[in-house]
């Protein structure tokens, strides 16, 4: 790394990529800062990913993954300016004090309107500065099209989908359970307790009707255009369902069903499972014939009875546009709700000119984007 303070910098070649980040960690915990080899991994990898072309870039890139306490931050840029700065050789720990860092570049977070200042922060009234890092790594996995990212980006998705969870609406089940303010009296719980007063009802027994959650039916479109989102849905189904009754199915030129593919507990195996039993991944869209497939196969015989419906498909349809406009109508009929999740509704100039779109739009109750986790995660609320 070149000591000049111009603006421009170049990174490291590879092979010296990995002894410099081990000094500078080195030189870190020496200052006291708990940089291990996990922190030091992820700076390494922050800039093959980033290519900071500056100073200042390298500096937010080994701040937001080296420092994790605000207090280690005086030592950090200390270490930063001996390694990278050129003041001086980076095994010598002493030496004058570094320039102060570069101002960040990123606008302060605005004040929000239900917090107050009770002196145990600072106040974003005063003079105070606040820093603000760079997005992590998880933010920005988090918040990148799945067109744009790759394989084992997605994979590293897992972990964040983990934490995420598949919620349905309740609704009211046949069987009643005891419950003091019940709406409907329970007749024989109120005769037994009656024995203890004579017979006299004198204490009336309630009930009220058990809650249990909707199914939740994914319908997923497998094709060409829609490969990328398709693998982030069903990576959620099976990372974040867990414990929702959900059926999961896919189709392309057939409807394919993958509910049994998906609960093997193993990621891996899970997809592979998923890809060999649909034949037709990123094969044609006939969205009208998988509709009327799933509707006479499984959703008259109680499937989307009641249930959530989830479409997830950008709308190319090579079928005539009517026959998704009356399939759609008879699982209006059926379904609690059809949530329609179409990646390209992200675009600014978007509008429904697919034919299959255009004729499903009026049967949906809502139509969302789900073309990044953030977004699918959303979908999934809605």
């Amino acid at each position: 790394m070149p000591s000049s303070t111009s603006s421009t910098a170049t990174g490291p070649d590879p092979a010296t990529l990995g002894t410099l980040a081990s000094g500078f960690a080195g030189l870190l915990r020496a200052a006291g800062v708990p940089a291990g080899t996990d922190q030091v991994a992820r700076f390494v990898r922050a800039i093959a990913l980033t290519t900071p072309a500056t100073l200042d870039e390298l500096y937010w890139v080994g701040r937001v993954t080296l420092v994790a306490e605000l207090a280690h931050i005086e030592a950090y840029d200390r270490a930063f300016g001996q390694v990278f700065r050129g003041l001086h050789d980076w095994v010598d720990a002493r030496g004058p004090e570094p320039p102060p860092p570069p101002p960040t570049t990123r606008r302060p977070p605005t004040r929000s309107p239900d917090r107050h200042n009770d002196g145990s922060g600072p106040d974003l009234d005063g003079d105070d500065t606040v820093e603000v890092a760079f997005a992590s790594r998880e933010e920005r996995l988090a918040t990148t099209d799945f067109a744009h990212l790759t394989d084992e980006e997605l994979r590293e998705l897992r972990v964040l989908m983990r934490d995420l969870r598949i919620t349905v609406p309740l609704r009211r089940a046949r069987r009643h359970h005891r419950h003091r303010n019940g709406d409907r009296p329970d007749l024989r719980a109120t005769l037994r307790r009656s024995r203890r007063t004579g017979g006299d009802p004198v204490e009336r027994v309630t009930s009220r009707a058990r809650r249990r959650p909707r199914k939740l039916v994914v319908l997923c479109d497998i094709s060409g255009s829609m490969a990328p989102y398709a693998r982030a849905c069903l990576q959620l189904l099976h990372a974040a369902g867990r414990g929702v009754d959900a059926e999961t199915f896919t189709f392309a030129t057939r409807l394919t069903r993958l509910t049994r593919a998906l609960a093997i507990r193993d990621a891996d195996a899970a997809l592979a499972a998923a890809a060999s039993t649909a034949p037709d991944w990123k094969g044609g869209t006939r969205i009208g014939a998988a509709l009327k497939d799933f509707v006479d196969t499984y959703g008259r015989r109680g499937m989307a009875r009641g249930a959530v419906v989830v479409v997830v498909s950008d709308g190319w349809d090579r079928d005539d546009p009517a026959l998704v406009a009356q399939q759609m109508d008879r699982l209006r009929r059926l379904a609690h709700r059809i949530v329609w999740v179409n990646p390209r509704t992200a675009a600014a100039d978007y509008q429904p000119l697919a034919g299959g779109m255009a004729a499903a739009l009026p049967h949906c109750d809502q139509v969302v984007s789900g073309h990044t986790l953030t977004a699918l995660a959303e979908a999934f609320r809605a």
